[in-house]
């Protein structure tokens, strides 16, 4: 921020315990594109042996059909900031709330795979115009004092929807008897499964017509009373709103728009830092963490857990995501970026390894030995633990805080574009890896989870405790 914030946050702090409740609201309300985020990348766990099922369909065509989601998502993700800086941050909520509904709605009553292909591709669209919007959103409107906490809500809102999502799928499973193909409501087990996604994407779209527009798009198109109005909603009356808004304007005339060749030098096309935002991105992915949360109830039944279990296991996967996050946020400023990564990479090693070796077992009567099974299990657990407490987590203050200002918007939108291509590598490559072998493909894992390591060791510094002024 600019100099002239200091004579701001007196007033904002003062105001914080009168206005702190509302403020709370609308970043709770701003986070819902968090949790249909968060839902919608994972509910889809729930239905992978249903479709494959019901289409009679090969590990290879199932997969492009829950990966090709994640195109949708680079494309939502690259668009967002155009569309929310010429319409407005609250309608570009809106239409990612209308666009989560109809998502929901087509993939529940699919007429075909490719059908349903393209639903996946309407939400996931969404889910990337969330995943800008909202922390966008929260980042200008939060009080200076309380930017941090406020902004964590994204995170906290979307390992809560995974959470939920997989719950509701074990409730309808038991519902439907066990069976993901068993009728419910008229319907398959599956297809309720994904269009019960309707209600919290109509309530997003509620919630966003209760909170106020950003006051930062408001002074960039004029309207500056109505901003001033929104500021003292926010940050209190005991703010110069005159100079606030000035500070902001100032702001955003000083901001310089970095381009994609600025991003353009070094040996390697791109500047050395850039490879570095790229490697996390990369290596946040590759240690299979989305495997966990697309296809993990048709893991644990391709080994002989019974399909109620194999919901429940989801589940509780989803609770230790829910407290590693937690976990992260804690410790992120006390402990620091780089030795959070660390602990986090070596903790994953060791899960993953444990995976690969009780799934190098043969099966007895259709399951892995009992030794093995529980092996699996409790590994499964500590791999996500260690990779919410961490990479997870970490991966994203990096991005945000460790280009250089001239750089950092459109380094951060090449970061977050390969984050995308490498979730989208390996949710489309597992079913085929896994039917070929499955052992194998969690060594694959531990290798990359290995060789982030060194990686952090030898190219990521530590931004803990510096401005953003100092990285440059």
């Amino acid at each position: 921020m600019t100099s002239t914030a200091k004579a701001s946050e007196p007033g904002a702090q003062a105001a914080h315990p009168d206005h702190l409740g509302h403020v709370i609201f609308i970043a709770a309300a701003a986070a819902m594109g968090g949790f249909l985020f968060g839902y919608d990348s994972s509910v889809i766990n729930g239905a992978v042996e249903a479709i494959r099922g019901r289409y009679d369909v090969g590990s290879a065509a199932l997969a492009q059909v829950i990966a090709i989601a994640l195109i949708g998502c680079a494309i939502g993700a690259a668009t967002a900031g155009r569309i929310a800086d010429r319409i407005g941050r609250i309608r570009c909520m809106q239409i990612s709330a209308v666009l989560f509904t109809i998502s929901a709605v087509g993939s529940a009553l699919p007429f075909a795979l490719y059908d349903l292909a393209f639903w996946r591709v309407v939400g996931g669209f969404a889910i990337g115009m969330a995943s800008v919007i909202g922390p966008a959103y929260i980042a200008e409107v939060a009080p200076p004092a309380y930017r941090g906490r406020l902004g964590s809500f994204q995170q906290a809102a979307i390992v809560i929807g995974i959470a939920i999502s997989q719950l509701v799928n074990w409730g309808l499973l038991n519902a439907a008897g066990g069976d993901q193909r068993g009728k419910l409501m008229g319907l398959e087990a599956w297809q309720v499964m994904l269009g019960v996604m309707v209600v919290p994407a109509v309530l997003y779209g509620l919630l966003s017509f209760a909170i106020p527009e950003s006051p930062r798009f408001l002074i960039s198109v004029g309207r500056h009373e109505r901003a001033k109005e929104i500021l003292e909603e926010v940050e209190g009356d005991k703010i110069d709103l005159d100079a606030r808004v000035a500070e902001i304007e100032n702001a955003m005339k000083s901001e310089h728009k970095s381009t994609f060749k600025d991003l353009l030098g070094g040996s390697f096309f791109f500047k050395p830092i850039v490879w570095i935002g790229i490697g996390l991105s990369v290596f946040q992915q590759f240690v299979g963490i989305n495997v966990a949360f697309y296809y993990s109830s048709t893991l644990w039944q391709s080994v002989g857990v019974d399909p109620t279990d194999s919901f429940l296991y989801s589940f509780t996967t989803s609770i230790i995501n829910i407290v590693g996050t937690v976990i992260a946020m804690i410790f992120v400023d006390r402990v620091g970026r780089r030795p959070l990564a660390l602990i986090g990479s070596v903790g994953m090693v060791v899960g993953l390894a444990l995976e690969a070796w009780a799934f190098s077992y043969d099966l007895v009567d259709g399951k892995l030995p009992a030794a093995q099974g529980w092996t699996a299990l409790i590994a499964a657990h500590v791999f996500v633990l260690f990779f919410a407490l961490s990479w997870g987590v970490v991966v994203w203050v990096f991005l945000g805080e460790m280009f250089p200002n001239r750089l950092r918007a459109a380094a951060l939108g090449v970061a977050a574009s390969a984050q995308w291509i490498a979730n989208w590598a390996i949710t489309a490559s597992f079913p085929s890896l896994a039917d070929w072998n499955l052992s194998f493909t969690y060594v694959i894992y531990t290798v990359f989870a290995a060789l982030s390591i060194p990686f952090v060791l030898k190219y990521v510094k530590e931004t803990k405790g510096k401005t953003l002024e100092e990285m440059g």
